[in-house]
């Protein structure tokens, strides 16, 4: 007897009874639960293959952003940007002109969205894309292969100025709208960095409409009982061009490189840095985007909060490819150009543990 479609059919009932509860994984740990429920539970082949994993010794590079305006420490500074994103793709940055205060005041503001009246908390709960506000646990939820230990508060905007809007939860309104303000100008500059790293103009990426399209995606991780089983967020890589994250002190961020995983420590005030799968695209893979994960933890909870710059995601017909500049009968098109409109479309249908620029994107 194939028992098949019965197993399926009572996850998908597992599934749809989490959903409904619009209480997300903290519901669950409020209820006081001990084990992790199955949806959660990674598969038996996925958990050995993290095994064989080597313990990394690697840290990601840390760069100062001080001095950035006069003439030898800026160059310094492209270089190590340069050599970061050629490798790793990751690296954080420090001295980057926001105040550990507004920093302090955006994460607290995020814990106290999920840790208010969860009645109050459920007005904001959707699983709409075209909604600019969106609470839930795991937007891929119905289309991952394992549901992850997270909730998260989703904030849409195509300008920093369009985002003074009654739309935002009151608990984080007047955090959300300095933070984005003051992170938008360091995306700017970042952009500047990563063009000249490319040996183009600074305002290459700018003028391509690179640092348009703003989405922040703030994370709630509570604490798990069953952290070895389960995780924060499944391996994967950014869509977009790139994102800088905030997170707080409990670490749990790694990144896949040179086949092993590699803590990314908290630093205080550091703002985490990564390569997206458009900017290795249109960089005709001299920038890496790498592959990342959070792994659930015993203490929580891990707050993290992620600016994407994604690209005039509201403008149609816009096309990208690699860059005209960075192509030779030498360095030929490793990918074709791509409809931006219908390229993210793609990743919001499939699961975040595709291998979504291959499959898509390379020629």
């Amino acid at each position: 007897m194939d028992t098949s479609g019965a197993q399926e059919y009572d996850r998908l009932q597992e599934l749809k009874t989490f959903d409904e509860t619009k209480a997300g994984v903290k519901g669950l740990v409020d209820s006081g639960l001990q084990k992790i429920p199955q949806i959660f539970v990674r598969p038996a082949e996925e958990l050995a293959k993290d095994l064989n994993y080597k313990r990394a010794q690697i840290e990601v590079p840390v760069i100062d952003l001080g001095d950035l305006e006069k003439t030898h420490r800026h160059k310094q500074i492209v270089e190590e940007v340069r050599i970061a994103s050629e490798t790793c793709g990751f690296f954080q940055v420090v001295n980057h002109g926001i105040s550990l205060n507004v920093l302090d005041e955006m994460l607290d503001a995020i814990q106290k969205f999920n840790e208010q009246d969860v009645e109050e908390k459920k007005k904001y709960y959707t699983r709409d894309n075209t909604r600019r506000v969106r609470f839930n646990s795991n937007f891929d939820l119905f289309t991952s292969r394992t549901a992850s230990w997270r909730d998260s508060l989703a904030i849409s905007f195509s300008d920093p100025d369009q985002i003074n809007s009654d739309d935002l939860p009151d608990l984080c309104r007047k955090s959300v709208i300095e933070y984005s303000k003051l992170v938008n100008n360091l995306g700017n500059i970042l952009f500047g960095l990563l063009s000249e790293a490319l040996g183009l103009e600074p305002e290459h990426l700018r003028n391509m409409d690179c640092s348009e399209g703003h989405r922040l995606t703030c994370h709630y991780y509570p604490a798990c009982p069953e952290p070895e089983l389960t995780l924060g967020i499944t391996k994967h890589s950014d869509p977009g061009f790139l994102t800088v994250l905030l997170q707080n002190q409990i670490d749990g961020l790694q990144i896949f490189f040179q086949n092993q995983w590699v803590d990314v420590q908290p630093i205080p005030g550091a703002f985490v840095i990564n390569i997206g799968d458009l900017l290795q695209l249109v960089s005709n893979g001299k920038f890496r985007s790498n592959k990342h994960r959070v792994v659930a933890n015993r203490l929580g909870p891990r707050i993290s909060i992620a600016r994407f710059f994604s690209g005039p995601i509201h403008m149609d017909k816009i096309f990208y490819g690699p860059t005209k500049e960075l192509i030779s009968e030498e360095n030929p098109p490793e990918y074709k150009e791509v409809l931006l409109s219908d390229y993210l479309m793609k990743f919001i249908t499939s699961g975040l543990d595709e291998n979504f620029l291959v499959n898509y994107c390379k020629r």
